[in-house]
């Protein structure tokens, strides 16, 4: 079986980022495609909105171009704020996405973290949890392909999505109510950090609504990644980049939220031993995805300059790839 190779990005820019954000994008863009021909396994979107460094606002829209120029790899939103969309909208985006695809398409729904993007799209963050089961509903009846009512317009979805919404659609979350959520709406889990204890308590809940086809996509507990012939040069040249994400991220921690790449590092000795991001010569890198079957690359990672992104990524492929072979 061939590692698992996910490229994810979610386009935050450092401000001392060389690149102009179109070029970026357009780079994101050129950077699956050739994914897809070297045969890695998924390209993952993020989303968050009013942000001052340029994170990735609209996923849906990105995604729908990955696909298009694309034929094999996955295409992945992980995860999309639900509260925050219209769900009649999503819904259609969703079959569209899958169409074109060609069941290359599934889609993480988060419940959010940020006070900030509830307040700017004018959604009640106390009454979130609400907000989402009700959309959450709405978005599954839609995608059944059936009619239905809604307020008090007949409704329905043409065309039809070609598979069960429950082989696109997953619950993200990293608390109970999220692996509650997921499991009373028979969909499967996708938490953000790998928790056994929270599996095992999906099950649980998924034993008690009776859904015997519960299934956990655990994130592996994967760092972000970067591959370089000389990674202490590499951390001296790029590691600036890769401080700024993670102290970007690091701002927006909430008392609720978990996830694996939530850094507390305040400096690059910090960041580099902690773990969590890294820059592995190919030797490691192989050896890291020998010992878990899996890894993140995060080619534009907090504004990494398009170059050096690319010499990343070429020596995945050329040194990466064959010693696994």
């Amino acid at each position: 079986m061939p590692p698992l190779a996910i490229l994810q990005f979610d386009l935050r820019q450092a401000p001392f980022c060389p690149d102009s954000a179109q070029q970026r994008m357009r780079a994101c863009l050129e950077m699956i495609e050739w994914a897809d021909q070297q045969g890695l396994s998924v390209a993952a979107f993020s989303e968050h909105h009013n942000t001052p460094d340029g994170f990735l606002s609209a996923p849906l829209a990105l995604a729908m171009a990955a696909a298009a120029r694309t034929r094999r790899i996955a295409i992945s939103v992980s995860a999309l704020q639900l509260p925050l969309h219209d769900p009649l909208r999503v819904a259609e985006d969703v079959v569209a996405l899958d169409s074109v695809s060609e069941g290359r398409f599934n889609l993480t729904l988060g419940l959010g973290y940020r006070q900030l993007e509830y307040d700017t799209f004018g959604v009640d963050w106390a009454s979130r949890g609400r907000i989402f089961d009700a959309k959450l509903t709405l978005l599954l009846q839609a995608l059944s392909g059936e009619a239905f009512d809604h307020h008090g317009t007949p409704c329905q979805l043409v065309p039809a999505l070609a598979r069960p919404a429950r082989d696109i659609v997953f619950v993200g979350g990293n608390s109970r109510a999220a692996a509650r959520r997921a499991a009373r709406f028979g969909l499967y889990f996708a938490p953000a950090i790998d928790d056994p204890s929270l599996g095992d308590y999906y099950r649980e809940a998924c034993a008690q609504q009776g859904f015997d086809n519960g299934f956990i996509i655990y994130p592996r507990e994967p760092c972000l990644t970067l591959i370089a012939e000389d990674p202490d040069a590499a951390w001296a040249e790029l590691g600036p980049y890769l401080l700024y994400d993670a102290m970007s991220y690091a701002k927006w921690r909430h008392p609720s939220r978990r996830a694996y790449a939530e850094s507390a590092a305040e400096d690059l000795q910090q960041l580099r031993a902690e773990g969590k991001y890294a820059i592995l010569s190919p030797d490691e890198a192989a050896a890291v995805i020998a010992s878990k079957g899996s890894i993140n690359l995060a080619p534009l990672c907090g504004g990494v300059p398009v170059d050096a992104a690319w010499q990343s990524l070429e020596l995945y492929a050329q040194k990466v790839l064959p010693l696994l072979q």
